[in-house]
């Protein structure tokens, strides 16, 4: 038997004194009891701590009844989570539907059950118990995934690489808390940059961890990164091997504004979109090898692409172009060449601003809601140097 100490509390409202004796005897072994002959009694008791653990409440009392009760403890925040059962003699189904639209977890009809009585107030004890863990677990969950969502913000890029005749936008829209997509630029000098954009298959904290082993990667690839195959193929090769469940899509491009030119290698990526700023049309660059991290032994080439000044680059990740709307059709690759084509005279972050714009109203969500894939977009536009 525990001590009065260790016992929980259960509140008895009733206001029939053998009701209250024979309910005090069921349950004084276990429980501490406090009693309250009437509503108004009952809500200043559930202001002693400690608090009830549980309300057993008769309905019918005189002033307040026991349904007023109810709402008042589940108006209340301190008290609403509180697991209210009522003692009642009424058996009619209006009755119960009543309790349960003003919060009664339970019934428990008169004359009492000292078994019906234990049962019902053990099972939902544990059952308030097993919910106050989950929630404990659930905020926990959630801290951890704002702190992963705060580490993975911070190894992306915290601005874009700034070189003399070279605009570059960067939007990165994550589905939920943390993210498979992944870009990042190779910075050789003033004229000469690499740019990464990569998608990891799934969602949540496996991708979100597979495409932080992307920033090391790309980094130990500098030594080539004018060589877009080559840093594809470093970049399966650090990723074989550590991973069975996941694969990952990838494209690079490395710009020279020296030469006026731009090379693209790509791995299962969608085509680069390339905006023709002399004709105002838009075309796919498509060089795709495998993906990455499943064949090691694969090997990734490279096509050399000239660009002049008007001149637009576009790198994204699938979830622009399955976008869908309310009917469930995608936006599709057509459509995101219009929009591209129809809006020539705008800047790089105005382009990739007004894109995901053009999404939301596709979809018919507000921007960076209801998405049902990572999105990340980088517009590169070629400007006149001078």
């Amino acid at each position: 038997m525990s001590s009065d100490a260790n016992k929980q509390v259960i509140l008895l409202v009733d206001d029939t004194p053998a009701n209250i004796h024979i309910a005090q005897a069921i349950l004084k072994d276990e429980f501490r009891i406090r009693v309250a002959t009437s509503g108004a009694k009952a809500l200043e008791l559930m202001k002693i701590e400690p608090m009830p653990a549980l309300v057993l409440l008769d309905i019918e009392m005189p002033g307040m009844d026991g349904y007023e009760v109810c709402h008042h403890l589940k108006a209340n925040a301190q008290t609403r989570d509180i697991p209210v059962i009522f003692l009642t003699g009424k058996t009619e189904s209006e009755d119960e539907t009543r309790g349960f639209e003003v919060g009664a977890v339970d019934y428990v009809h008169k004359p009492f059950s000292p078994m019906v009585v234990k049962a019902r107030v053990r099972t939902h004890l544990t059952l308030r118990a097993t919910g106050e863990q989950l929630a404990r677990q659930l905020l926990a969950i959630n801290n951890e995934l704002e702190m992963a969502r705060q580490i993975q913000l911070s190894i992306l890029p915290h601005e874009t690489p700034n070189l003399r005749g070279l605009d570059i936008a960067a939007r990165y829209l994550p589905m939920s808390s943390v993210a498979g997509d992944f870009y990042d630029f190779i910075i050789v000098d003033e004229q000469h940059v690499g740019i990464l954009i990569a998608d990891v298959s799934g969602h949540g904290l496996p991708a979100a961890l597979i495409a932080s082993m992307l920033q090391v990667s790309l980094a130990a690839q500098f030594a080539h990164a004018s060589d877009p195959g080559r840093v594809l193929a470093g970049l399966n090769h650090a990723l074989c091997g550590k991973f069975t469940r996941h694969f990952v899509t990838a494209a690079y491009v490395f710009v020279d504004m020296e030469k006026n030119s731009m090379s693209y290698a790509g791995a299962g990526h969608p085509p680069l979109l390339l905006r023709h700023g002399s004709t105002g049309s838009a075309s796919e660059v498509s060089k795709n090898g495998l993906l990455l991290g499943h064949f090691p032994q694969e090997i990734y080439s490279s096509v050399q692409i000239p660009v002049e000044p008007g001149d637009k680059a576009i790198l994204y990740t699938d979830g622009i172009l399955e976008t869908s709307d309310l009917s469930q059709e995608m936006l599709g690759v057509d459509r995101f060449k219009r929009f591209v084509e129809d809006n020539h005279d705008v800047g790089a972050g105005q382009l990739a601003d007004s894109l995901l714009d053009e999404l939301s109203r596709w979809s018919g969500h507000p921007k960076g809601v209801g998405q049902e894939d990572d999105i990340t977009l980088l517009v590169i536009d070629f400007k006149n140097p001078e």
